[in-house]
């Protein structure tokens, strides 16, 4: 578990439009907390503080510490929006979390020893399906990543979730049943040589036949 960011906040008293567009002429990023059965609250971040946070990746997967005037409220950001022109940060919405919550995030795969997979040393492609995995997770220990193994593998085989051990206190969160995270397929040049070579045999088997 990566350690809990501190990410700063000031409140803020309007709501509506004109009180977001008065908070980003003086360089903020409007924002609202949100969940836990409690009163959402109004806050601006600094624009700059925002566009490092959501462009150092992995923004809506990890808890941070919301300084807020020095009170610090523990959320997850679980949306934000981009100006459709500039693609500045526009908005922020941060989930509360309370101590021992189960929450829902997209924790991202990393595959490993693919120089041990025969199919992929014979020339064939990872194929990869889901590159995060849409998972139940304890929201004081989410996973950095999650890992697949390609030791082994050969072309035509296809890694399911259920073939890889999730981490402790994680769950598989998704709507489909045993999720395909990803294949190994065969290289195009060995999918139309096969094409030819059958033709090949083919046309040779007329011959001895005549």
């Amino acid at each position: 578990m990566a350690e809990t960011k501190v990410l700063k906040a000031q409140a803020r008293n309007g709501v509506g439009k004109g009180a977001a567009r008065e908070a980003r002429r003086q360089g903020l990023v409007p924002a609202v907390i949100y969940g836990d059965k409690k009163p959402p609250v109004t806050v601006s971040v600094a624009y700059k503080d925002a566009l490092k946070f959501i462009y150092a990746g992995g923004f809506k997967s990890h808890v941070l510490d919301l300084d807020v005037d020095g009170t610090i409220h523990k959320v997850i950001p679980r949306d934000y929006q981009l100006d459709v022109v500039m693609d500045q940060p526009i908005h922020i919405d941060f989930l509360r979390v309370a101590k021992g919550a189960k929450i829902n995030v997209q924790v991202p795969v990393h595959f490993e020893n693919e120089d041990a997979s025969p199919g992929l040393k014979r020339g064939g492609t990872l194929n990869i399906v889901h590159h995060t995995l849409d998972l139940t997770v304890d929201a004081d220990n989410i996973p950095e990543f999650v890992t697949v193994d390609l030791t082994g593998l050969e072309i035509g085989d296809t890694v399911h979730i259920s073939n890889i051990k999730l981490p402790k206190g994680t769950a598989d969160h998704s709507h489909e049943e045993d999720v395909t995270i990803a294949t190994v397929v065969a290289p195009s040049a060995l999918k139309s040589g096969g094409g030819v070579d059958g033709e090949e045999t083919a046309a040779e088997g007329e011959a001895s036949a005549e």
